[in-house]
């Protein structure tokens, strides 16, 4: 198998040569129709000169107009023309000098032809030289036609000569072209080369470095900054990934190491029914940390590999917040804070777009209670794509962090409106907010805030990573700013669905 350069650079002599072929042909083939048209045109001149004089002339006796004779001659040379003048039967009747006793031939049909008015151009073998030949008809008098020929070696000679010209400057320009398509060729793939030479020292622990550019804006300055760009996104995945390990492992590590020395202090030494208990409580405590850990990273697996990316039917939102609240409020209660939920037909609905304080009473958020209205019952209902218990991550884990870090006798308002183009979720607190330096960052995976880790809160820094993963599996965003009452405030925005 030949490579892709050489395969490259037959193909360029392949298309050359034939381009260079079909062109000499083409205009070799108009050379030599030109030339003998010139040279038939200047036969039939003199021919239709000497006819016209013996038509206009039916009395004088008929003869050959010579230079020098005493009948005008023709305005030009006539450059070695054979004339002869034939009659009726094809004798002939006048001839120029330079034909000497000689006679032009002529045959039954051509006679046939010219007695029917018909101009006969032929070619001759006549004498050494290829000979070319035009015979005009004399209308009136006893001449039948006047005939001249000329030489077709001149002719004959050019078109020679113009075919070896063209031979040799076709050659000449298939071996110029040639070496300058290798010598291009060879640029373009020995830059080609360098790339893939730097591109294979290039590993998963090079990939800071970067291909060099080669300072041109062309198809391989363009290759290279694409590349280049590549080995970016490649990098930030690297690092993004060896944090991630780092991070899982010591998140594991932790509640692992802490348990196994539990369980090894406990059977130290016989213990009582009662420190068992405890030890097993504690022991579980752990489990149940490591569980939720373990679910949140196979969820966010999950999400990586797309799997969670077929379309779904459109899941209404307001029963999931009543649930997500309802589950809330003991947690809010235990901390003196107020749990309050806002929705698209219910009371202050316009509370994303006023920002004026709003608040529906605990008793209208329990579905059991009396007279309690379920958010989206009336009105427009916020609905949104989103597989239903995703949906229920999402809620559960923006509203818990508001619980868990607003201030403590507070409020958290859960709002939800439904628009057109989709719809707001919101989740704001009255606690102490992000500083604007995290605020970039506290999606990240395993990232915990200040205010988190000075409080000694328990969690893992997965929950707002799940959160915005899923929001933008969904076509949707997360939003971090600051409350009503200047703490956190995150806003979901989920694209239209009809529920």
């Amino acid at each position: 198998m030949l490579s892709f350069r050489r395969r490259l650079a037959l193909l360029h002599v392949v298309v050359v040569t034939t381009v260079l072929a079909v062109a000499a042909t083409l205009t070799y083939l108009s050379l030599v129709t030109a030339l003998r048209a010139q040279l038939d045109g200047a036969l039939l001149a003199l021919a239709e000169q000497e006819a016209s004089i013996l038509a206009a002339s039916p009395g004088l006796p008929v003869a050959v107009h010579e230079p020098g004779t005493t009948a005008a001659p023709p305005p030009y040379a006539r450059l070695d023309r054979l004339v002869q003048i034939i009659g009726p039967r094809g004798e002939v009747l006048a001839r120029s000098a330079n034909l000497g006793a000689a006679s032009l031939p002529n045959e039954a049909a051509l006679l046939a032809r010219l007695a029917r008015g018909e101009t006969v151009f032929e070619h001759l073998a006549f004498g050494d030289e290829p000979t070319r030949r035009v015979s005009v008809p004399v209308h009136g008098g006893r001449a039948l036609a006047v005939q001249v020929a000329g030489s077709l070696d001149d002719v004959d000679h050019a078109v020679a000569s113009a075919g070896w010209v063209f031979l040799v400057m076709s050659l000449v320009l298939v071996v110029v072209l040639t070496t300058a398509g290798a010598q291009l060729t060879g640029r373009v793939f020995g830059a080609v080369d360098d790339i893939v030479r730097q591109a294979r020292r290039i590993g998963g622990r090079t990939l800071a470095e970067r291909l060099p550019h080669p300072g041109t804006r062309d198809e391989i300055g363009r290759l290279i900054d694409t590349l280049n760009d590549m080995l970016d996104r490649l990098e930030h995945a690297f690092e993004a990934q060896r944090r991630f390990t780092a991070d899982a492992s010591h998140e594991l590590r932790s509640p692992l190491s802490r348990l196994r020395t539990e369980l090894e202090i406990t059977l130290r030494r016989p213990r009582g029914a009662d420190e068992y208990v405890q030890a097993l409580r504690s022991g579980l405590e752990d489990v149940a940390r490591l569980t939720a850990l373990v679910e949140e990273l196979l969820t966010l697996a999950r999400l990586d590999a797309g799997q969670d990316s077929a379309p779904v039917a459109p899941v209404a939102i307001g029963p999931i917040l009543e649930a997500v609240v309802r589950r809330a409020r003991p947690a809010a209660q235990a901390r003196g804070m107020t749990l309050s939920l806002a929705g698209a037909d219910a009371p202050g609905a316009d509370a994303l777009e006023t920002n004026a304080p709003v608040a529906a009473s605990d008793a209208a958020l329990d579905a059991d209670a009396p007279g309690a209205d379920k958010l989206g019952d009336d009105g427009p209902r916020a609905a949104a794509r989103v597989p239903r218990e995703l949906l229920m991550l999402v809620a559960t884990n923006l509203v818990e962090n508001a619980v868990k870090y607003g201030a403590a006798g507070g409020s958290v308002l859960v709002s939800v409106v439904a628009r057109p183009d989709g719809t707001a979720l919101v989740v704001e607190d009255d606690g102490p907010g992000l500083p604007a330096e995290e605020r970039e960052r506290v999606f990240e995976r395993f990232y915990r805030g200040a205010a988190a880790r000075a409080a000694d809160i328990e969690g893992t820094g997965l929950g707002l990573a799940l959160c915005d993963l899923i929001v933008r599996a969904a076509g949707g965003r997360i939003e971090v700013g600051v409350s009503r009452w200047g703490g956190a405030r995150f806003s979901v925005h989920l694209p239209a669905g009809d529920a």
